[in-house]
């Protein structure tokens, strides 16, 4: 997958029902040179994929209405969606989690809380890997 205009920055979809953390990935992202859109629930995350197509998306676990598994699934069993990476965050490292995650389709897999650099380097890794143009 590589970037439809090499004039845009990436798009991140970041998706959190926890406000403050998922604002302050947001502003950390867009700070760091890329594109945010944000979702507070599974529902949104879908809509908001299927209606913008980002590069990647942070996808938490933990989501009111439709949780982060489920919606990881449904983004990945369509072929508008298949192809974005989703990197899980959650906030229980529990044993096991990471392969669940990976189970239902996520990329990667980070525990929060994370510092947002670290978030960005993962970022970053990915869309190198899938050859989208990422500015420093």
């Amino acid at each position: 997958m590589t970037n439809p205009s090499p004039n845009l920055k990436p798009l991140v979809l970041v998706v959190d029902d926890y406000d403050d953390a998922r604002e302050m990935y947001a502003e950390y992202l867009e700070f760091s040179g890329f594109r945010v859109a944000q979702a507070r629930n599974g529902q949104e995350a879908l809509d908001q994929a299927f209606a913008l197509t980002p590069d990647i998306i942070l996808m938490d676990l933990s989501l009111p209405i439709i949780d982060g598994w489920e919606a990881t699934r449904r983004l990945k069993n369509d072929d508008r969606t298949r192809a974005i990476p989703v990197v899980a965050l959650t906030g229980h490292a529990m044993t096991g989690q990471s392969d669940e995650a990976k189970g239902a389709g996520c990329d990667s897999f980070v525990t929060k809380p994370c510092l947002p650099d670290e978030l960005v380097a993962e970022v970053r890794h990915i869309l190198a890997q899938r050859g989208v143009a990422v500015s420093h």
